[in-house]
């Protein structure tokens, strides 16, 4: 008979989160994969918890190798249950190369539900929650983070995603780029702690604000694309609204930034349509 493995949530920030059943889980399972044993081990000690089973460390750079180990106890028989961090394993976190090796050996999965940053940040931003994607972390490097996200500047669903404090300013002004300076978004920071604090407003105020530096925990919450209206904007209509603010006088940057306003589109998606209707007269 083979085992089970069991992904547990942690908490976000306070340790009063904790569902009832982690604390047992964490005292009977044959064997802990922690992310962190240090934090492991505060855990279990701010929950009065003993565990009896060995504690192995399963983090981002040895969980290919121990994967492996971890399904052959699976096979045998053995209880593992799998902690991150924070939140729940696999979202964003070490988990899911054994969740397929589990299921590729026919071994029982199940959880131990509990906080979750994606879920409470999305709640609390006041942006619509009917819909949603879960984008994770933005690319490290600029121009790779600023086309992921003109991917998805037309999705309507709201988007959550996970930043790190260093990077969130530059990750906002791209946001903005790609979105749209006016794009509602909301900046949740250190969900659950001492210091907990959710920034909400368009992107490009957003960005300022990040500038100065922000610390903690940080999920990013951005309001989906705009509904299109009845008359929907193509990409001529674009063009011209543009040549019209131009043979008025404006600069072309500024008459591309009022359209793409106007119509509630990226600047960037304007300014494609101008270059292209160039090309083609150009031709």
């Amino acid at each position: 008979m083979t085992g089970t493995l069991v992904l547990a949530g942690t908490p976000i920030g306070d340790v009063e989160d904790a569902p009832p059943r982690l604390a047992r889980e964490l005292a009977e399972a044959d064997v802990i994969a922690a992310e962190d044993t240090r934090r492991l081990r505060r855990l279990t000690q701010a929950l009065g918890v003993r565990p009896a089973g060995r504690v192995v460390s399963y983090f981002e750079g040895n969980e290919a190798a121990r994967t492996p180990e971890l399904a052959d106890a699976l096979a045998a028989g053995e209880r593992v249950l799998l902690v991150t961090d924070a939140g729940m394993p696999s979202v964003s976190d070490p988990g899911y190369r054994l969740v397929a090796a589990a299921v590729e050996r026919g071994v029982r999965v199940t959880a131990v539900p509990g906080p979750s940053a994606v879920l409470t940040a999305l709640a609390l931003s006041g942006l619509p929650v009917d819909r949603f994607c879960f984008e994770g972390f933005p690319p490290r490097k600029a121009g790779e983070r600023l086309a992921r996200l003109r991917e998805v500047a037309a999705d309507r669903r709201t988007l959550v995603y996970f930043e790190a404090p260093h990077r969130l300013a530059a990750t906002l002004a791209a946001m903005a780029e790609a979105f749209g300076d006016d794009r509602p978004a909301a900046v949740c920071r250190e969900l659950t702690k001492t210091y907990e604090e959710v920034r909400r407003g368009p992107l490009a105020e957003l960005a300022r604000w990040a500038a100065d530096g922000v610390r903690g925990e940080i999920t990013v919450v951005v309001s989906g694309a705009p509904e299109a209206g009845p008359g929907e904007v193509d990409a001529a209509e674009l063009v011209r609204r543009v040549a019209v603010r131009e043979s008025a006088g404006e600069r072309r940057k500024e008459a591309i930034a009022a359209v793409a306003k106007e119509a509630g589109l990226p600047k960037r998606e304007v300014f494609d349509a101008v270059v292209a209707a160039k090309n083609t007269t150009e031709g």
